[in-house]
């Protein structure tokens, strides 16, 4: 009986898992169908768009219309430059914080925190005036720099995380046999937290590679990365439905495929020292 009642319920859950998974996963699905639909097409009811015929040429408007593969290589430059610049900046940090804790160390990850809840329209200003001074406007190294700095306080929480799980026997013994602090965090720290270091990669990626406020504002064709090729195609005679759908798959269709072959790798990290 109890046997049945298990099967019963792993049933239940994985119904109610595909189903979240689907309702979740729906509008991406749909963006994709409505990609290979005329403009005609697209603006009718659900029904009518499916069964309407499907067609390439939004992709190939699209291609002649914009440079995908400039937007594509900024938005590559833009997502592992931020995350390799805050990951050279938050392993120490999060190393400090996790093995050399002082009195206000959990206030200092708290206010690091709470700057993620500060509006970003509040310091838009400022910081526009800062990149015309300092040259870089529409450049990438200033989006790599604004980017990491957005991303760095989940960055070092995550890090901090992975390593407080880590023993400090493990550290200490490297120390008594003559380990420097930077052989001690490269070669001892690093490989015992390369699971959760790689899930911080994959989370910044991603959010660096979807970040639209801030290189919208400070990009204008030079750095533009693909956030400003999907907007492109909205314009003051309106939007165009298809084409800007062909753009939106063609923008996320390779994190898209990264987070699905990488989507193991995601959960070891996310889940790394949750089970002792």
């Amino acid at each position: 009986m109890a046997r049945a009642v298990t099967a019963r319920q792993k049933t239940i859950n994985s119904i109610a898992a595909w189903a979240v998974g689907l309702l979740i996963f729906f509008p991406i699905l749909w963006i994709i169908v409505m990609s290979f639909k005329t403009e005609g097409d697209a603006i009718k009811a659900p029904l009518e768009v499916l069964t309407a015929p499907w067609t390439l040429e939004n992709y190939g408007v699209v291609q002649e219309r914009s440079d995908y593969s400039r937007h594509f290589v900024n938005s590559v430059i833009l997502a592992f430059g931020s995350t390799l610049l805050g990951l050279l900046i938050a392993v120490p940090a999060a190393w400090a914080m996790a093995f050399v804790p002082s009195k206000r160390t959990k206030d200092i990850l708290l206010w690091m925190l709470s700057t993620k809840m500060l509006p970003a329209v509040g310091v838009l200003y400022p910081i526009y005036l800062l990149f015309i001074q300092l040259g870089l406007l529409d450049s990438r190294a200033g989006l790599v720099v604004v980017l990491m700095l957005i991303n760095l306080p989940i960055i070092v929480w995550m890090l901090y995380t992975y390593f407080k799980e880590i023993p400090g026997e493990i550290l200490e013994a490297a120390r008594m046999d003559g380990a420097t602090l930077h052989e001690e965090i490269l070669y001892v720290l690093t490989p015992m937290a390369i699971p959760g270091m790689a899930s911080t990669v994959l989370l910044n990626v991603i959010l660096a590679w979807n970040e639209a406020f801030w290189t919208l504002n400070l990009t204008a064709a030079k750095a533009a990365p693909l956030t400003a090729f999907i907007a492109s195609y909205s314009s003051p005679e309106g939007l165009f439905y298809a084409k800007l759908s062909a753009a939106s798959t063609m923008a996320i269709a390779p994190i898209l495929i990264m987070g699905w072959f990488s989507q193991k790798q995601l959960v070891r990290g996310l889940t790394f020292g949750a089970v002792k």
